[in-house]
C-alpha cells in the first residue's frame, strides 16, 4: 500500500495552524497577566530562628536590611557599571531580551539551569512581584508584566526600583544598604570601582562576597575587572578613568551579629553553612528569613565542652611567656549516628570569627594512625611488587626500633636529595619487634611509617575518607602521611572515630536536624549511615584505641570511665597536639596550635603551659577531653 507523505502546502499550513494556536495562545495569557498591586513584602521578613536540640531557642539572625534611595543619589558610573554588568541595551530594549527567553524556556524544557538572559526589567518583575521557581509559567508572566511595566514607567523609574530591591548579600537589599554593608559609606559617595564591585555581587553574592573564602575573592576580582572593562567598552569609562582602577576596592570585613556571642556565632554558622549546602533554599532566600532552624547541638554538652577548654585555657600564661600565645583550639563532640552534639570554635564568635572546630589546618600526627592501620587490616600489604598483597593481623610484628629505613617493594625509600629515608621515634626509643595492636597503642612511629609504606599511601589516604575524612584535607602522600601530615577539622576526626565506635558503620556529620518555613518542613537532606568497614576491622581498631587508653600513650583517659578509647596526636615537628576519643556512642575530637596571626603558620609548641624543656607535644587536648567527659 502507498505510504501517504504530505505535501508542501499541507506541511505549511500544519506550522501557520500551530504558530496561530501559540501566538493565540500567548496574546490571551498577555491579556490576562497585570502588573500586581503589591510588592513582595520585604518590610514583614522574619528573622531566622535557631533551636537548641531540645526544641528551646538558641539564637535568632537575618533581619532583613533595606533601605530606599532616589536614583539621582546614585552616582551616574555606578548606575552603568550596574547596567555593564546585567543589561548594557536597558536604555533602548523593550524590557525584555527574546533570545534570552528563548534560552531560558529551552533550557527549562530540556531540564537545564534557567538563570542568565534576563533583562533588568525582567530581573525586578521576579524580585519585586514573583518568586524564584524556574517554571515556564512563571517565566512567562515575568515576560508579559516586564513587557507592561516597561511600558508604563520610564527606564529610570525601573532602574531605580530594581537598585532599591536587589539583593546584594549580607542581608542586605538595595545599592544604599550595600554601599554601607560592604563599604561603610552612602551610595552618594562611591566611586566606578566601588561600584563596578557591587555589580558583581549582582550575579550571586553568595559566590562573590570576599569575606566567604578565598574562591569568592578570586572571583569577585575577576568579575570587577570585567565590569570596569565592559564600561571602558561601551563609552561609559574612560581609558585613562579605568587606569587609575588597579588595585581591587577591598570591602570592609562583615559585622557579626550582637546575639551571637560565645559558642552560639560557631553553631549559628556551621548549621547556616549545613542549610546551604543540603536544601534548596538559596543564600538569598535564606537572608529573607522567616526560617526556623532545628539544630543538632545540645546545650548542655556545649555548656561542659566550653568549661573543659576554658579551664585548660586557664593554665596558660600569655602575658608572661611568649609559647603560651597564639594558641588556637578547636572541638567537637559527634555521635555515631552523625549528629554533631557540641562545638568549641574559639574564645569567642564576635572576637574571632574562625571556627577553629571545622579548620582545616591542623596536622593530625599520630591521630592519624588508627586509619593506616585500618587500611592494613581491610586491604593486605604489598612487600614485593607484582606480587599478592599479604594480610596483616593485629599481632603481626614489626619492627619498632629508631632510625629504621623505610622500604618500598623496589627496596630503599630515596628522597629528592638522594638520601635514604629513615623513620625515628619520640624520643629516640627503640622498641624492637611490636605487634601492629601496640604500634597504634603506643605510638610507635617507626613501625606505623612502614605499614603506610606497605598498605600503600594511596590506600591509607582512602579509608581516611571512608570513615569519614574529607580528600581536600589529605595533602601530599609523602611516606611521612601516616604520622598525620593531613589536616582535617575537629568535626570530621570525631565523625571518622566515631565510625570505629560504631562497628564500621558511618554517617556524615549533620548539625540540622529538621528546617521550617511559615509551618511547612522545608527539605533538607540528612546522610543516609552506611557500613563502610567489615566488623571485624572496626573491632580490631576500636580494640587497640581501648589499648591506647589502658596502657598506652592515653591513660589519663582512664579518668572518663570504664570503655573509653582514643588516640593522642602529635605531629612530628611538634606544631600541633590532639585527642580524638570517644566512650559508649561520642566521639569527641580536641585540637591544638599555635597560629602566627600575621603569616597564619603553625608555631612549635615547645614550652607551651610553662615545660622546662622541649616536648613531643602537648597533654592539653587529652586533659580537655577528660575534663569533658567527666563533667569537671
Amino acid at each position: 500500500m502507498a505510504r501517504w507523505v504530505p505535501s508542501w502546502r499541507q506541511t505549511l499550513g500544519l506550522f501557520g495552524c500551530c504558530v496561530t494556536v501559540i501566538t493565540g495562545i500567548l496574546v490571551v495569557m498577555y491579556i490576562r497577566t497585570g502588573i500586581p498591586a503589591d510588592l513582595n513584602s520585604f518590610a514583614t521578613q522574619q528573622d531566622n530562628v535557631y533551636y537548641w536540640a531540645d526544641g528551646t531557642e538558641m539564637a535568632r539572625t537575618g533581619e532583613v536590611n533595606r533601605q530606599d534611595t532616589p536614583l539621582d543619589k546614585v552616582p551616574e558610573q555606578v548606575r552603568w557599571a550596574a547596567l555593564a554588568a546585567e543589561n548594557e541595551t536597558f536604555y533602548s530594549d523593550s524590557g525584555v531580551s527574546p533570545s534570552g527567553m528563548v534560552r531560558a524556556i529551552g533550557k527549562m524544557i530540556t531540564g537545564g539551569s534557567t538563570q542568565g538572559g534576563s533583562t533588568i526589567t525582567q530581573q525586578y518583575v521576579k524580585n519585586a512581584y514573583l518568586n524564584q521557581q524556574q517554571t515556564i509559567s512563571r517565566k512567562l508572566n515575568e515576560m508579559f508584566i516586564a513587557i507592561k511595566l516597561d511600558n508604563k514607567l520610564s527606564k529610570d523609574e525601573i532602574l531605580e526600583r530594581y537598585l532599591n530591591t536587589s539583593w546584594y548579600g549580607r542581608g542586605t537589599y538595595g545599592i544604599q544598604r550595600a554601599a554601607h554593608a560592604y563599604y561603610g559609606k552612602d551610595v552618594s559617595q562611591l566611586n566606578a570601582s566601588e561600584g563596578a564591585f557591587l555589580a558583581a555581587l549582582l550575579k550571586g553574592a553568595a559566590m562573590y562576597d570576599p569575606a566567604l573564602g578565598p574562591r569568592n575573592h578570586e572571583r569577585a576580582v575577576e568579575r570587577w575587572k570585567w565590569v570596569l572593562d565592559r564600561m571602558v567598552a561601551g563609552g561609559r569609562l574612560s581609558k585613562e578613568e579605568r587606569a587609575r582602577y588597579t588595585s581591587f576596592p577591598e570591602p570592609k570585613a562583615p559585622p557579626r551579629p550582637a546575639g551571637l556571642t560565645g559558642q552560639t556565632g560557631y553553631l549559628v554558622e556551621t548549621a547556616r553553612a549545613y542549610v546551604s549546602a543540603h536544601s534548596d533554599v538559596s543564600p538569598k532566600d535564606f537572608d529573607r528569613g522567616g526560617y526556623q532552624i532545628r539544630t543538632t547541638f545540645d546545650r548542655r554538652r556545649t555548656q561542659a565542652l566550653t568549661k573543659a577548654v576554658t579551664s585548660v585555657r586557664a593554665k596558660l600564661a600569655p602575658e608572661r611567656r611568649a609559647a603560651d600565645r597564639n594558641v588556637r583550639i578547636g572541638a567537637a563532640s559527634v555521635t555515631t549516628d552523625g549528629r554533631i552534639v557540641a562545638l568549641y570554635g574559639g574564645p569567642d564568635y564576635l572576637e574571632q570569627g574562625f571556627n577553629d572546630a571545622n579548620s582545616s589546618v591542623v596536622p593530625a600526627g599520630s591521630a592519624f594512625t588508627p586509619f593506616v592501620y585500618a587500611a592494613a587490616l581491610h586491604e593486605g600489604v604489598q612487600r614485593e611488587r607484582d606480587k599478592p598483597r599479604t594480610p596483616v593481623t593485629p599481632g603481626t610484628l614489626y619492627n619498632g626500633d629508631d632510625r629504621i629505613s623505610l622500604l618500598t617493594p623496589e627496596g630503599p625509600y630515596w628522597d629528592r636529595s638522594g638520601k635514604i629515608v629513615k623513620a625515628s621515634n619520640d624520643g629516640g626509643k627503640s622498641w624492637g619487634k611490636v605487634t601492629l595492636k601496640d604500634a597504634v597503642a603506643k605510638s610507635v612511629n617507626t613501625a606505623m611509617m612502614q605499614l603506610g609504606m606497605d598498605v600503600g599511601l594511596d590506600k591509607a589516604g582512602e579509608m581516611g575518607v571512608r570513615t569519614g575524612l574529607l580528600e581536600d584535607s589529605l595533602g601530599d602522600k609523602l611516606p611521612s602521611f601516616s604520622l598525620g601530615t593531613a589536616t582535617p577539622s575537629a568535626i570530621r576526626m570525631a565523625d571518622a572515630y566515631a565510625t570505629f565506635a560504631a562497628g564500621g558503620r558511618h554517617s556524615d556529620p549533620y548539625s540540622v536536624s529538621r528546617l521550617i518555613r511559615n509551618g511547612a518542613d522545608v527539605p533538607v537532606e540528612k546522610p543516609a549511615a552506611r557500613q563502610v568497614l567489615p566488623r571485624s576491622v572496626a573491632g580490631a581498631v576500636d580494640d587497640a584505641l581501648h589499648e591506647a587508653v589502658r596502657r598506652g600513650t592515653a591513660t589519663a583517659a582512664r579518668a572518663a570511665g570504664p570503655g573509653s578509647a582514643g588516640k593522642t596526636g602529635t605531629a612530628q615537628d611538634n606544631t600541633s597536639a590532639w585527642f580524638v576519643g570517644y566512650r559508649d556512642r561520642l566521639s569527641t575530637a580536641v585540637s591544638l596550635a599555635r597560629i602566627d596571626p600575621r603569616s597564619q603558620e603553625l608555631q612549635p609548641l615547645d614550652g607551651l603551659g610553662g615545660a622546662s624543656r622541649k616536648q613531643p607535644g602537648s597533654g592539653l587536648p587529652l586533659d580537655i577531653w577528660t575534663r569533658y567527659m567527666t563533667g569537671r
